[in-house]
């Protein structure tokens, strides 16, 4: 997995390959409070440190195709993924933001796991993830994707 400025590689999981579980703390979230989700995505950029970040437009919280897991300490969220639903096989992980206020939660790795079991449960085949980091082969199931 080496990244340069010419080449990214791209990776999936392959669900029928993992045995994890879905969080207590997680749930689907029917009615996304957009404005919430979003500091919490500005939170995380900036605890981060990231130079530079992808807009996460309205739509993407809002688009009948797309889910939002959310992540709870407690009552309070703090942290959510929005997933894409391309196909009755295939999902893709948009992203992911956590606001980090309780860092024991580890919902970076906690929450991952957590969506390959959730959508393993819904009958899908695959995860796919964007670009191959190093701290993604560590799930169960994961592949780096070849040139079609």
């Amino acid at each position: 997995m080496l990244e340069n400025d010419f080449q990214i590689e791209y990776a999936r999981i392959d669900l029928s390959l993992t045995n994890y579980r879905v969080l207590d703390n997680c749930r689907l979230i029917a009615d996304p409070d957009v404005e919430q989700l979003r500091a919490i995505y500005v939170t995380y950029c900036r605890h981060k440190q990231f130079i530079s970040v992808e807009p996460m437009w309205d739509l993407d919280f809002l688009w009948p195709h797309n889910d939002v897991l959310g992540y709870y300490d407690g009552d309070s969220l703090v942290a959510w993924s929005v997933v894409t639903r391309y196909s009755d096989r295939d999902v893709y992980a948009v992203q992911f933001a956590w606001d980090y206020v309780n860092p024991e939660l580890k919902l970076g790795y906690q929450s991952l796991r957590s969506e390959c079991a959730y959508y393993k449960d819904q009958g899908y085949h695959y995860y796919y993830l964007g670009e191959a980091h190093r701290y993604k082969a560590d799930i169960q199931g994961f592949e780096i994707l070849g040139a079609p």
